[in-house]
């Protein structure tokens, strides 16, 4: 098979190094990639948000299947302008992406599937929601539309809720409308599941890192470091993931004529009265990917494409015993305004059982440089979680570049969690 993969990211580094493992696999492009992903496939110029230029460059390399990575090429069609080539596509058709892309949508969703999620009013009046917040106090607040991982704030006081409306509210198109909800506490998980529409099949849970501090302090970002599988779920309650929360929410997308075929992403909170819905992605996870890919111990190629084409079998997926870590290395400034042009140093002295996935990268004379805030992650896989994160953490200490900062605490409260089964 020939394959498309869209994006430029670390997950698309690791998506493509998977991928191209794949006995399958006969061509892999990655559009528009990154110097990472361009070690192991051939990357094209394309901008992967545009249809029509994706379709186009599909029907001249007669690729067979079109995976896209990143959220922005879905909300804005590029899976409805391939379906309507007659090219498979793994990655739902805008209607059904916009359970990501507005967040209003996704809580109307899990409402009318009956599923569990947190108490919720929609505002597109700031001076409306802020005094609505103010009222709650601890509340989390969210832009409706897509901010790149970084439009949810959650406020503590009634101070932090009005500064939170107010700084959603001047996020731009994202924040015109506003999702505020109730605070929910617990243990957070992600349940990402391969969709065709109607069956699944899921991936093992995993934890992501969303403040740029260790103990969870600072800022929100797009994901400091994950690790998988998260001790927090049992295989039982796993399946009950699948049953309560991707299924109905699979029929109620296929009732409303935009079935989902893709990667369904729930952000799940464990709270005391079971998991509730804190969001829906339409697309991998990322930093999650990075170690869902080295934890998956059988071919993705043909899992992608039964999605893509509709047959897919429900079934447990073969994953390695033992867990993955990964390590995001950030650049200087991040998540506020990140520093570029800093050469990145000891990529190749790290072991190659430590893949360092390629994001906010560029390529000038054969040297790396930083070229965004989340620059790298280096993952590990180990017989165990203490062994996998030792590895990870070795592994960083070949890499170095001007400002970089990385989270010390990866997997350490799935170090301190009781082991289930």
């Amino acid at each position: 098979m020939k394959v498309l993969l869209l994006g430029s990211g670390a997950r698309e580094h690791a998506l493509a190094w998977k991928l191209s493992q794949s006995p399958k696999l006969t061509k892999l492009l990655v559009g528009p990639g990154n110097p990472g992903t361009a070690r192991v496939a051939t990357n094209v110029p394309l901008k992967a948000e545009a249809p029509d230029e994706v379709v186009a460059l599909a029907r001249r390399e007669q690729v067979d299947l079109v995976v896209v990575g990143p959220e922005a090429p879905l909300v804005a069609g590029v899976a409805d302008a391939l379906a309507a080539a007659g090219i498979p596509c793994f990655g739902p058709v805008a209607g059904a992406a916009l359970i990501e892309g507005s967040k209003a949508f996704a809580k109307e969703i899990m409402a009318e599937a009956g599923v569990p999620t947190a108490g919720f009013e929609v505002f597109t009046d700031v001076a409306a929601a802020e005094a609505y917040a103010v009222k709650q106090g601890r509340i989390v607040v969210k832009a409706d539309g897509l901010a790149a991982g970084k439009g949810v704030i959650v406020a503590q006081d009634a101070q932090a809720a009005r500064e939170a409306v107010r700084a959603v509210g001047a996020m731009g198109s994202a924040g015109q409308r506003m999702v505020l909800e109730e605070l929910l506490e617990g243990e957070e998980v992600s349940v990402i599941a391969l969709c065709d529409g109607e069956r699944y099949v899921l991936l093992p849970p995993a934890q992501d890192h969303k403040r740029v501090g260790e103990g969870d302090t600072g800022p929100n970002t797009g994901g400091m470091g994950a690790y998988a599988p998260a001790p927090f779920l049992s295989d039982a309650q796993l399946s009950a993931v699948g049953e309560q929360v991707i299924a109905p929410t699979l029929a109620t997308l296929r009732r409303r004529g935009i079935p989902f075929r893709g990667a369904l992403y729930a952000g799940l909170m464990l709270t005391r009265n079971g998991p509730k819905v804190l969001e829906f992605n339409a697309r991998f996870g990322d930093p999650e990917t990075q170690v869902l890919m080295m934890q998956l111990a059988e071919d993705v190629l043909p899992l992608l494409d039964a999605c893509a084409r509709g047959t897919l079998q429900q079934r447990p997926l073969a994953v390695h015993p033992g867990a993955s870590v990964g390590v995001v290395l950030a650049a200087q400034g991040y998540p506020e305004t990140p520093r570029r042009g800093d050469r990145i140093e000891g990529v190749d002295a790290v072991p190659a059982s430590c893949p360092v996935f390629a994001a906010g990268v560029e390529e000038k004379g054969g040297a790396w440089l930083t070229a965004g805030g989340r620059v790298l992650t280096v993952c590990a896989r180990g017989a165990d979680l203490a062994e996998a994160r030792s590895q990870a953490y070795a592994a960083t200490a070949h890499l170095r570049f001007e400002g970089m900062h990385f989270r010390r605490d990866i997997g350490a409260k799935g170090l301190r969690a009781p082991a289930m089964k």
